[in-house]
């Protein structure tokens, strides 16, 4: 009896154990971290294009990119995509897809245009890329009203601007030298979605900004004054707004 209970012991052991069976909740999450995952296709053809010098396609592939990234957290948030699969993050997920489409192409695309000469264009994108991988390991990032503190590292917006403006080669080393000192600097920077305060006027700013940025795309990136006025005023809107409503603490508040 003992060598027959052994055997059995043995064979149980051998048979897989039948696997859990994946929920539609938990599918329906996963589909989630898969759409976010989808940003780093669109990042790596549009580093395709940039080595190519080909910029409108370029800035247009870093835009779908953004506009993915955009979406998939409002989508997760309502899906509970944290609570049904814990052991899956997306946060982490998120962040190093964002280094990528915010920080590293932008900065690659700055040093491959040369707009700024050879080495003004390097020590820009130098800047850039160590500056913002620095940033991403601050826990902090956020304030209770969802402002980012600090400028938070949206350099595809930054040198997506100075490409349609090309205010000239010291003006742009300024802005990057500037943007990069105030990631480290508790000044609060606008979310245009989640900060409630002013949010229907910062949301329609940024809607404009994108807009312009439509445009200067179709335009092929020879952009007219207008759009290069419009895209630099809702530009310098979106990166001041949120010091100024961290000043006046008060402005955009609702009177009960």
């Amino acid at each position: 009896m003992s060598g027959d209970s052994t055997y059995k012991k043995k064979l149980s052991e051998r048979i897989p154990r039948p696997k859990k069976k994946v929920t539609w909740p938990q599918a329906r999450a996963f589909s989630v971290h898969l759409l976010t995952a989808s940003g780093s296709f669109l990042a790596f053809v549009s580093l395709v294009f940039a080595a190519e010098k080909q910029w409108t396609a370029m800035w247009l592939w870093l835009g779908l990119a953004l506009f993915v990234d955009g979406i998939d957290g409002p989508i997760a948030r309502k899906l509970q995509v944290k609570e049904v699969l814990p052991t899956w993050s997306g946060e982490l997920l998120d962040n190093i897809i964002d280094y990528v489409t915010y920080v590293l192409i932008p900065a690659f695309a700055l040093y491959q245009s040369g707009f700024m000469g050879e080495g003004l264009s390097f020590l820009s994108a130098a800047i850039i890329v160590v500056s913002s991988a620095i940033y991403y390991a601050d826990t902090g990032m956020k304030t209770t009203e969802n402002f980012f503190k600090g400028f938070p590292v949206v350099w595809n917006m930054l040198v997506f601007t100075l490409f349609v403006i090309e205010p000239g080669e010291y003006v742009s080393l300024g802005a990057v030298i500037v943007a990069a000192i105030l990631s480290f600097i508790p000044v609060n920077f606008l979310h245009p979605v989640r900060v409630v305060r002013l949010r229907p006027l910062n949301l329609g700013i940024f809607l404009a900004w994108c807009a312009f940025g439509v445009v200067a795309l179709l335009q092929n990136m020879d952009a007219t004054p207008i759009v290069q006025i419009g895209i630099g005023v809702t530009g310098v809107y979106l990166f001041v707004i949120g010091g100024v409503m961290q000043l006046l603490p008060k402005l955009g508040l609702r009177k009960n």
